[in-house]
């Protein structure tokens, strides 16, 4: 038992070699050249006490339920300053995004400098500490048991959920045109009818079961016009989601002999079955096909180049403020240099006020002030979600953001 530590390190490399040799590409996430960069300089040079968050512990054992961007907040001032944090610990922790449950970590700060280590300062690796545990039975995938960036709950949602689509993309997809018994509203078990092709200009793909053609679709409706607060330009469009479908049949043609003894052909429309239903369907609503599932990795870090921009739109119309854990939509894209992980300021607007100690009454604008973090989590051409990390007062449409540092 007072090896068990030890073992710790052993499970996390045992982890990441049937990870990799089962296949799993979504346990392979990439580590920027930059981060390697700032994490083997940390490596050598430690993090100056300065940087310590103000009540940092000097060990710290990860827990089921923790996240990377808690766990750099509890040591760093600033939690997206991950790659340091990684780089106070590279010689243990190899990869960023392999930490687990169990591990336990160190603060060492001798020399006036601080490292993070998985061990006691002149420990060996193989010879921990003597660990008390308690027998217990669990079953877990090891590929699965890394401690994950940010809370899955949080945005696995809006996955699966949200959508971002240009308008003409938005039109040529497929839509319901008719329900069972002439029904209005279509709800979870119901079956329907939709087709992919039309005779108008915004012609699209009819709807096949063939081998390699998707068979699962999400159902949305409302595509709403998202503007830049600044412009006016429409940057894209956000589509309701209502719930998700299967194809059961394909789309096709039937020879029908009309009462002239004329051959024609008849449309027959593809035919659907309502899995999930959010809310309820109705004739018009469009169907997008099931992307595949992607285990995404979000290691929290400033953008390399200067962002700035302003706040679209709330996801959820009903709200007007956007608090802690909520999702907003940003006016910058990938075209803008943003990617998946990127930690932004969210600034507060300054007021516009009369300046009355001046007799003649000249307007004035206060500074903006920073109001919190926000990491975007999927990006779009033009467009961005990201989710409110921390906030002081409630974010709004139009508030800017900039880099955090």
């Amino acid at each position: 038992m007072q090896h068990i530590f030890g073992r710790f390190s052993q499970i996390s490399i045992a982890a990441a070699l049937l990870a990799s040799t089962a296949g799993l590409q979504a346990q392979n996430f990439p580590i920027t050249a930059g981060q390697k960069a700032t994490a083997s300089q940390v490596a050598q040079t430690g993090v100056p006490l300065s940087d310590l968050a103000p009540n940092a512990p000097d060990e710290y054992t990860v827990k089921r339920g923790d996240t990377l961007w808690a766990i750099s907040g509890m040591f760093l001032k600033t939690p997206w300053r991950w790659p340091e944090l990684w780089g106070m610990n590279l010689e243990d922790i190899r990869n960023p995004h392999r930490i687990y449950p169990g591990q336990q970590l160190y603060l060492d700060k001798s020399n006036g400098r601080a490292t993070l280590r998985a061990r006691r300062s002149g420990e060996s690796e193989g010879q921990p500490g003597t660990v008390r545990v308690s027998p217990r039975t669990r079953y877990e995938s090891l590929a699965d048991a890394a401690v994950p960036t940010l809370s899955p709950q949080a945005i696995e949602p809006f996955l699966s959920e949200a959508l971002i689509v240009d308008e003409a993309a938005f039109l040529a997809a497929p839509r319901i045109v008719a329900a069972q018994e002439g029904r209005v509203l279509l709800s979870r078990g119901d079956r329907a009818y939709a087709r992919g092709v039309y005779t108008s200009k915004d012609t699209g793909k009819p709807l096949s079961t063939a081998k390699g053609e998707p068979l699962d679709y999400r159902v949305f409706r409302n595509a709403t016009p998202l503007k830049d607060p600044s412009t006016g330009e429409v940057l894209g469009y956000e589509a309701q989601f209502l719930g998700k479908a299967e194809l059961v049949r394909g789309e096709s043609t039937a020879s029908v002999t009309g009462k002239d003894g004329k051959v024609s052909d008849e449309i027959v429309p593809a035919t659907i079955d309502i899995l999930v239903a959010k809310e309820e369907m109705r004739v018009g609503d469009r169907l997008v096909a099931e992307p595949p599932r992607e285990l995404l990795s979000y290691v929290p870090r400033a953008p390399s180049t200067q962002i700035e921009g302003q706040i679209v739109s709330i996801y959820g119309s009903a709200v007007r403020y956007a608090a802690g854990n909520q999702v907003v939509v940003i006016n910058r894209g990938a075209r803008d240099g943003l990617e998946r992980g990127h930690v932004l300021a969210v600034q507060q607007s300054g007021q516009v006020l009369t300046d009355r100690t001046d007799s003649a009454r000249t307007q004035i604008r206060l500074p903006h002030e920073r109001n919190g973090l926000m990491i975007v989590f999927r990006t779009f051409e033009k467009l961005s979600y990201a989710l409110i990390l921390e906030v002081n007062e409630g974010a709004k449409v139009g508030d800017r953001f900039i880099n955090p540092n």
